[in-house]
């Protein structure tokens, strides 16, 4: 390997808002985090659930009434049923 292309890895300590303290080696010294594994709410099981039934009925309120018309190719390439075929 070259010499001095390589980081300086060292002892760190990565600090959660939580308090959590934990004890790691990395190229970066004394790393602040929002967020651990002591304190997220997927890790802690208090996770929240979100309303997201409501997201379909929003979208379909928003855009009611605002379909756009088919364009003349869309219109061209629209399918035959078999009832509106004519007999040979």
């Amino acid at each position: 390997m070259k010499d001095k292309i390589h980081p300086v890895y060292k002892e760190t300590t990565i600090a959660c808002v939580c308090g959590e303290v934990i004890h790691t080696r990395s190229t970066r010294a004394n790393i602040h985090v929002d967020i651990c594994s002591k304190c997220h709410p997927f890790f802690t099981g208090k996770q929240k659930l979100i309303d997201s039934a409501g997201r379909v009925e929003k979208f379909a309120k928003r855009y009611a009434g605002k379909i756009r018309p088919k364009s003349k190719k869309e219109e061209a390439v629209e399918p035959v049923k078999e009832e509106e075929k004519k007999p040979e």
